[in-house]
C-alpha cells in the first residue's frame, strides 16, 4: 500500500486562529504602547500599563469572538445534519437518488454511482450525506473551544514581544527597538505560516510586516500629536 500524501487541509482552521491571533496581538499591542510612548515618552509604566491592559482585552475579545463565530458555524451545521438525519428516515429512497446523482455530477455512470451510494449508505449514511452533500468532514467541522483557545493563547503569545520590548530600553531607544522588533516579529510570523500552508513565505513576510509598518506608524502620529495638544 503507497503511502498516504499529507495535505495542508486539516490545518486551516487551528492555522487560519493561531495567525490571526498572533498578528493581532503583535501588531495591536505594538500600536497601543507607540501611541502611548508617543504621547507620554517618559513614563514607563504608562505604556507598560496599556500594553498590559491591551493584552488581557485583546485575548480575551480574540477568544470570544472566535467562539461567538465558529459556535454559529457548529449551529449550522448540526441543523443540516438534523435535518439529513429526518430526511434519511422519511425518504431513503429519495435520499439514495440524491446521493448517487452527486456522483454523477462527479462523472460516474448512473449504474456505479448507485452502487456507489448505496454501499456507502449501508455502512455510513448520514456521514456519507454529510460529506458529499453538506462538505462536512472530521477534519472541516467547527470547533469553537479549540478556536478560542488557539486565539487567546496566540495573541498573548505575540501581544508579549511588544511589551517586553517596550520596557526594557530608555526612553530614547524605546520607539525605534518596539518598531524593530514588531516588524522582525511580524515577518517572522508571516514566514512561518506560510511555511506551514506551504505558501511563498517572501510574500507573505513583505505583507504582514508592511501591514504592519502602516498602523505603527498611523498609531505613533497620532499618539504624538494627542500629546502634543493635552500637553
Amino acid at each position: 500500500m503507497p503511502p498516504l500524501e499529507r495535505h495542508n487541509v486539516g490545518k486551516t482552521a487551528w492555522l487560519r486562529a493561531a495567525v490571526l491571533g498572533a498578528n493581532d496581538g503583535i501588531l495591536s499591542t505594538a500600536s497601543l504602547v507607540l501611541g502611548v510612548a508617543a504621547a507620554n515618552p517618559n513614563s514607563r509604566s504608562a505604556v507598560l500599563v496599556a500594553g498590559i491592559a491591551g493584552l488581557i482585552a485583546g485575548a480575551g475579545s480574540m477568544a470570544v469572538g472566535e467562539y461567538v463565530s465558529v459556535s454559529s458555524q457548529k449551529d449550522a451545521e448540526e441543523v443540516d445534519l438534523a435535518m439529513e438525519r429526518r430526511e434519511l428516515i422519511e425518504d431513503p429512497d429519495g435520499e439514495l437518488a440524491e446521493l448517487a446523482g452527486i456522483y454523477m455530477d462527479r462523472g460516474l455512470s448512473r449504474n456505479l454511482a448507485l452502487e456507489v451510494a448505496r454501499e456507502l449508505t449501508a455502512e455510513d449514511a448520514l456521514g456519507a450525506h454529510a460529506r458529499d452533500e453538506l462538505g462536512i468532514t472530521e477534519i472541516t467541522a467547527a470547533r469553537p473551544l479549540q478556536a478560542a483557545v488557539s486565539s487567546f493563547l496566540a495573541f498573548a503569545a505575540g501581544a508579549i514581544i511588544p511589551i517586553l520590548s517596550v520596557a526594557i530600553p530608555s526612553s530614547s531607544w524605546r520607539t525605534p527597538v518596539t518598531v524593530a522588533v514588531t516588524i522582525v516579529a511580524l515577518a517572522a510570523l508571516g514566514a512561518t505560516g506560510a511555511i506551514l500552508g506551504s505558501a511563498s513565505w517572501k510574500r507573505a513576510a513583505l505583507r504582514v510586516s508592511g501591514g504592519g509598518v502602516v498602523a505603527m506608524a498611523l498609531s505613533s502620529g497620532i499618539g504624538h500629536l494627542v500629546g502634543t495638544t493635552v500637553g
